[in-house]
């Protein structure tokens, strides 16, 4: 099951500790590019050049080099079912009994792909916290990606606090690590500039999110002030560590257009425990509700639908960005229409 369990010193280190490094950019080309461009800008001021000049120059010679992010997702028989929901009391089972009641982790993975498992892992938190992934449910999906054959695991985010820590104290290095996973963290990752819609433009992504050929989003289940929910759409934020205070200008859009940029081949739903309160950071366990599920789901717009039921009615609509999402054709809001299949693990 997996490679030998590493220590935390080899999550940038290659060679002997078999977890490859994802290169940061050379320093001596990047600094030579910022000198060039910024020599360009200033000399452009310097002769009176109009600001809407100065757009199209970065339009024109900026932009044009933008990457863009492949669709994950893959081609499945009519029988599988769009969404399941298992429910125990041990994480691992529920994510294992999800995945093969869909066929198995090899009907979505095989030899030549560059898994991604894209956790939420935004806050120096322990897991009884709620506020990221839990680590049983990242270490089983590393397992099942290995086991089908994949010819790399990562497990990768971009957290709001410190990166290390943060994947330190929630669990989930640790469990990437002993799994056989290589862990990206933002500080040892190069970034490229990608396009994610016409009204964001382009954006700095981290480089896991580029090369790989699949991707697993594996949201945790919060309470949000600004949004109602943190779940699988707001998890897209994580993409990048920069700026992204400009996503908040209007964020249920910026959700919108991030979920129809990143098409995952899975979305796996960790409701295990619940954060129904003072999310995203949370902190308090009396704000924690032990749910003890996992739906695993097709449909990215019905896994957010789904997880916000779970914080309990009376909380009004649905949130704008999933009446969005199901506007951009990204899936359903109505998540009993798929006929989602609900098992125990045992």
């Amino acid at each position: 099951m997996g490679s030998p369990p590493h220590d935390s010193a080899s999550v940038t280190s290659t060679g002997d500790s078999g977890i490859a490094q994802v290169q940061p950019p050379a320093r001596g080309r990047t600094r030579r590019w910022l000198l060039g461009a910024g020599g360009a800008v200033v000399g452009a001021g310097a002769l009176g050049v109009s600001g809407v000049f100065l757009f199209d120059w970065w339009q024109r010679f900026v932009r044009k080099g933008a990457r863009t992010i492949a669709d994950h997702r893959v081609a499945l028989p009519a029988s599988t079912p769009r969404m399941v929901i298992a429910r125990g009391t041990d994480p691992a089972l529920n994510v294992r009994a999800a995945v093969e009641r869909m066929g198995g982790m090899a009907r979505f993975v095989s030899a030549s792909d560059v898994v991604l498992v894209k956790p939420n892992v935004g806050w120096e938190r322990l897991p009884e916290q709620a506020a990221n992934t839990q680590p049983a449910v990242v270490a089983e999906l590393v397992r099942a990606c290995r086991d089908a054959g994949a010819g790399r695991v990562l497990v990768s985010d971009c957290p709001v606090g410190d990166a290390r820590a943060c994947f330190e104290r929630s669990g989930i290095l640790q469990a990437a690590l002993d799994n056989g996973a290589e862990v990206v963290l933002p500080d040892n990752s190069r970034y490229h500039t990608v396009r994610l819609s016409e009204r964001l433009g382009t954006w700095e992504v981290l480089e896991p999110f580029i090369v790989a050929t699949k991707i697993l989003n594996v949201p945790a289940v919060k309470q949000h002030d600004l949004t109602q929910l943190t779940g699988g759409m707001k998890n897209w934020i994580g993409i990048t560590g920069k700026s992204r205070l400009r996503f908040h200008l209007d964020l249920p859009r910026t959700l919108a257009e991030l979920a129809a940029l990143m098409r995952p081949t899975l979305t796996v739903v960790d409701a295990t425990r619940v954060l129904m309160e003072h999310g995203p950071q949370g902190g308090n366990l009396a704000d924690v509700r032990v749910v003890n599920t996992v739906a695993a789901s097709l449909d990215p717009i019905a896994a957010d639908a789904w997880a916000c039921e779970l914080l309990g009615a009376g909380r009004g609509e649905l949130p704008e960005f999933l009446r969005l999402g199901e506007e951009l054709g990204l899936g359903r809001t109505d998540y009993r229409s798929l006929q989602p299949v609900e098992l125990s693990s045992g």
